[in-house]
């Protein structure tokens, strides 16, 4: 009798066995693709080798054979965040708008990503998303005709700008998670306190600051990130070029 045939059943009583899951080999990409869930769900401060070990039932020892350590990771993570951004052909007689559609385009990336804008803010671009990244802006400013210097400084001060607001924004939504609120009501509540205060202040001391609250409070952060780029180009306008 073939013994396939007639293997004998587990009885009812016994609890079947779960066949163990099949884990993933260690690479790199792993290590940086569960590093970014890390951050997404509990924010940078969450963030640290130990933990992501932890997500890949592993000791932090043989984390350190893919990343050198927490540094690299950060640069790994961030450079993966960049791959998202999506780029135009560039078009140098479009440089107002395509610096403000970049910029749009990258500040929307940061934003989705907890408070990775964070590490962005002290990052040189060395990652091959980085340098695609800054490759089209320098390049684009260069071939509308500014100098180099004016293009460095132009891009690097654009990718301030972007992404202390992007870092900004996302203080804002960890206190949100803190507090339990919704968006609307968080952000009615933290508008509504500092309406209060302000109105409450001396108008003796503070004449300028008491007579427009409404003016204080009136733009959003949509608004306020449009009007900043505004001055960026505007500032950029000024510097002197050479189409040809």
């Amino acid at each position: 009798m073939n013994e396939e045939a007639s293997a004998i059943p587990t009885p009812p009583w016994r609890k079947a066995r779960r066949a163990a899951p099949v884990k993933r080999q260690l690479s790199q990409e792993l290590i940086v693709e569960t590093g970014l869930r890390v951050l997404d769900a509990e924010g940078l401060d969450a963030l640290s080798m130990r933990r992501i070990a932890q997500e890949l039932d592993t000791g932090p020892a043989s984390l350190y054979a893919h990343v050198a350590g927490k540094d690299e990771l950060l640069e790994l993570i961030y450079d993966r965040v960049m791959g998202e951004v999506r780029l135009p052909e560039r078009d140098p007689a479009n440089w107002r708008r395509q610096v403000r559609e970049y910029a749009r385009e990258t500040h929307r990336v940061l934003a989705a990503h907890s408070d990775i804008a964070k590490v962005a803010l002290a990052s040189i671009p060395t990652g091959p998303n980085m340098l695609r990244l800054a490759e089209f802006v320098f390049g684009l400013l260069i071939e509308a005709g500014f100098s180099p210097r004016d293009a460095s400084l132009g891009m690097d001060r654009l990718s301030l700008y972007v992404s202390s607001d992007a870092y900004e924004g996302s203080l804002h939504y960890a206190r949100m998670r803190d507090s339990g609120m919704e968006l609307k009501e968080y952000f009615r509540h933290f508008v509504g306190q500092i309406d209060g205060f302000y109105r409450a202040l001396p108008p003796d001391r503070f004449p300028h600051l008491a007579a427009n609250v409404d003016a204080l409070i009136a733009d959003g952060g949509e608004a306020r990130f449009e009007y900043g780029l505004d001055l960026v180009i505007a500032g950029l306008e000024t510097r002197p070029r050479d189409p040809a």
